[in-house]
């Protein structure tokens, strides 16, 4: 006489899919004095990244004779955020990436955007949301 074969137990369920982030493009309008103050945007960049808890890892300012626009990038552990500046034309690039990978971080993207129009005094031209 044989045994029944016991019953298979069902195959583990699929992990959840990682959601890497959110990464915020954005292109703003704002005073060319704001745009030209290299100083001023490390300070609250610097503030901003403090307040947020993140950890900055590196950053790079740099300021363009012929218009004193000026191009900086953060790096940090949780990505990055640059924004690239054009005084002449009133004119600004922005984007931040946040991961996720410790802590969901769609509200801090979000907060950064936001606290960056507000310094600026900037106007939004285009936003673009991408869900990594």
């Amino acid at each position: 006489m044989t045994a029944d074969p016991l019953p298979l137990a069902p195959p583990p369920a699929p992990p959840a899919p990682y959601a890497p982030g959110l990464h915020i493009l954005a292109t703003f309008g704002a005073p060319a004095g704001r745009l030209r103050d290299a100083a001023a945007s490390q300070q609250f960049f610097g503030a901003l990244v403090a307040r947020l808890g993140l950890t900055s890892v590196g950053e790079v300012y740099h300021v363009f004779d012929e218009n004193a626009g000026f191009t900086a990038v953060l790096a940090l552990t949780e990505s990055h955020l640059s924004i690239h500046t054009w005084p002449e034309h009133g004119l600004a690039t922005f984007d931040v990436f946040l991961s996720n990978f410790r802590r969901d971080n769609h509200a801090t993207v979000r907060a950064i955007y936001a606290e960056t129009l507000a310094f600026f005094e900037a106007e939004e031209r285009n936003y673009t949301e991408v869900l990594r």
